[in-house]
């Protein structure tokens, strides 16, 4: 296992000085979205957050390529600042030496934040589906109940990971939480829309497979915590029992990370 050795530090601002966050993205070695990793990495790198990566067995993640070249990224893509900064993140100590998420004795209990961030390409199936990472996630979520300072948020396809990480009753970690993730009718505009030449590439688990939403909805205890806002408009959902805060889609990548970093800038307010 490669990894980052991280000092102690502080962030200062006015009347506090707290303990810098310590952030773990959470990835499989391919096909997440970049605009997904990239935006809150630099928001959380700029914050002065101390951030590592974590893959399967420590191998460099990388994003899904047909967002970041060709005419599928033109097209459908990252924006051309996005990819800037997609490949200065790819430079990355900490991207270039990720943790292993497999290794034994591994856990997130380290982290003040988690973040799982989403895609469409199939490769990202490997932390969807993944036992070891649905373990983990059991572990460490439930020490997200408010009043704690740990924080997980998850993007996209990033909320199927906390759907499909079930505890010993078969209950889902976000069970009952508030949650968005990609709606359904972004998701059948984008595989309709493209069908013809890319095939079933926006289909994670192929054509005639469920939705995002409906994978999500289906583990929450009523299917109205599931908040399928259709507005093209930055937005995000923040638990109210849970620092959980969720997600749709690439366009709501900067107002995630900064409610994020709000929320942490919360802990330390002095009232």
């Amino acid at each position: 296992m490669s990894s980052v050795m991280m000092e102690e530090a502080q962030i200062t601002s006015p009347g506090v000085t707290f303990e810098t966050p310590k952030v773990l993205f959470m990835m499989a070695d391919y096909g997440h979205d970049p605009t997904e990793t990239a935006v809150p990495y630099t928001s959380f790198k700029d914050a002065g957050y101390e951030i590592q990566f974590a893959t399967e067995t420590g191998k460099q993640p990388r994003c899904d390529k047909k967002m970041l070249e060709g005419f599928t990224q033109k097209l459908l893509g990252a924006k051309k600042e996005v990819v800037r900064i997609y490949k200065k993140m790819a430079l990355s100590e900490e991207m270039r030496h990720p943790l292993s998420w497999s290794e034994p004795g591994f856990t997130l209990d380290a982290f003040d934040l988690v973040v799982f961030p989403g895609g469409h390409e199939k490769g990202v199936r490997q932390i969807i589906e993944s036992p070891i990472v649905h373990k983990l996630v059991v572990d460490y979520f439930p020490k997200t109940k408010r009043p704690s300072k740990k924080v997980v948020g998850a993007i996209c396809h990033g909320v199927m990971v906390l759907a499909e990480s079930k505890d010993a009753d078969g209950r889902s970690v976000i069970h009952e939480c508030n949650t968005t993730a990609l709606p359904a009718k972004f998701e059948q505009v984008a595989y309709w829309g493209t069908r013809a030449v890319l095939g079933d590439y926006y289909k994670t688990y192929g054509h005639g497979s469920e939705n995002v939403e409906e994978s999500v909805k289906k583990v929450l205890a009523d299917p109205a915590q599931f908040k399928a806002n259709l507005n093209p408009g930055a937005f995000i959902v923040e638990d109210e029992k849970y620092n959980y805060i969720s997600a749709r889609y690439p366009g709501d990548a900067e107002l995630f990370a900064e409610e994020i970093i709000k929320l942490f800038n919360s802990f330390h307010r002095i009232t």
